[in-house]
């Protein structure tokens, strides 16, 4: 169970090195002025969201962690949701 949810916090890392990569390819552009992407960025990364609704920068060290942190916890919940369906399972059978 440990190392799922510490693949669910590599996996928000890469999601969020996913999108600075994004926006470093695309520097000219603003992700902003494509709303549906700025969307699912800020849905993909909860800091982002934040700091653009208090309207604070937010350095990429800190994206990373955070979404790290973010993604774990979510994965913890994943995951003890499924051990509880399997146990429940288990007792139904």
């Amino acid at each position: 169970m440990k190392v799922r949810i510490a693949l669910w916090g590599f996996a928000g890392v890469l999601v969020a090195a996913a999108w600075w990569l994004y926006a470093w390819a695309t520097a000219p552009a603003s992700i902003a002025a494509l709303r549906p992407l700025w969307m699912l960025a800020q849905f993909s990364c909860p800091l982002v969201f934040v700091g653009t609704y208090f309207h604070f920068g937010v350095s990429v060290y800190s994206v990373f962690l955070s979404n790290a942190a973010v993604y774990a916890l979510l994965g913890l919940l994943v995951e003890m949701l499924r051990a509880e369906l399997r146990s429940s399972h288990a007792a139904l059978c």
